[in-house]
């Protein structure tokens, strides 16, 4: 039997608004985030901030935190976000039918055809040998967030009557430790071993397993996707805080929340990029690349 769903969902509109910033002791910026809308004809990048509609096609957003040093970093991430455009709009009609038993597929393939791809540079060109990535990514369609990771980077949802929860795992012992109830927050933040990764993109690892899952949302549900740099500079509350809020000008609040992230700390680079998903009564009608 063939999956209803409301032509209200499908109208939905969102809004985005990204920020990266290189901290205050880094040189050179290793984080880079995506934003962009494709139907099964064309795809198309977005800017830093816009809105757009559900109707006019699905939507990905993500953030990817580089490793390797030098430049070879900045290069990883930026792998891992424009390996994105390759595979994603061939299977647009896959999301359209509802044919939802293959799109975790679709998220898994994706992720392990960067890992080849970073992994096949770092041992064919020496500089960059050891490059990796970690990858938060969001696949927004009517009904359904489909969610890809690996690493560190962080997708937490902000549904509009509920708490925030953090959606991925950290792939490393100190998230492990933390999951299991064994430290609290606190000693997660202060462990040193707390940037030892487990699992990334590339970086000589074998073989990856990427946390892949679905999330149903409603609208007025937000959606937060950072790096490592900005969970190092504020605690979960004041995450949730600042993400939930608006500026001044009703403008989601990720310059604000950045910048308080790099002024707390500022050690590390520091991504953000907040999604609103908004009320189909309050369509606005295009978006802005």
């Amino acid at each position: 039997m063939e999956e209803t769903h409301s032509p209200a969902l499908d109208a939905t509109p969102l809004r985005w608004s990204g920020l990266s910033d290189v901290g205050r002791f880094r040189k050179n910026n290793e984080d880079a985030f995506l934003a962009l809308t494709f139907d099964a004809r064309e795809l198309q990048y977005l800017g830093k901030f816009g809105e757009g509609r559900l109707d006019m096609g699905d939507f990905v957003f993500a953030v990817s935190d580089g490793m390797g040093g030098a430049k070879s970093g900045e290069f990883a991430s930026k792998i891992a976000v424009e390996q994105i455009t390759k595979l994603l709009p061939k299977s647009f009609s896959l999301s359209a039918q509802r044919f939802d038993a293959g799109l975790t597929d679709v998220v898994r393939e994706l992720f392990e055809r960067i890992h080849q791809t970073m992994s096949q540079m770092g041992r064919h060109y020496e500089e960059c040998s050891g490059m990796g990535a970690t990858l938060s990514l969001c696949w927004i369609m009517p009904e359904w967030i489909y969610f890809g990771h690996i690493g560190d980077s962080r997708i937490y949802f902000l549904p509009r009557n509920g708490p925030m929860t953090q959606v991925t795992h950290d792939h490393s012992y100190v998230g492990w430790l933390k999951r299991e109830g064994k430290i609290n927050e606190r000693e997660a933040r202060t462990h040193p071993q707390r940037h030892a990764l487990n699992q990334a993109l590339g970086g000589g690892q074998l073989a990856i397993d990427p946390q892949i899952g679905r999330i149903g949302w409603e609208a007025g549900d937000r959606l937060l996707i950072c790096s490592d740099g900005l969970i190092d500079g504020l605690w979960d509350r004041k995450i949730e805080e600042m993400a939930r809020a608006n500026t001044s000008d009703g403008a989601l609040n990720t310059v604000n929340l950045v910048k308080e992230a790099v002024t707390d700390s500022g050690r590390d680079n520091t991504t953000a990029l907040i999604i609103e998903l908004g009320d189909p009564a309050q369509l606005s009608g295009t978006y802005q690349a």
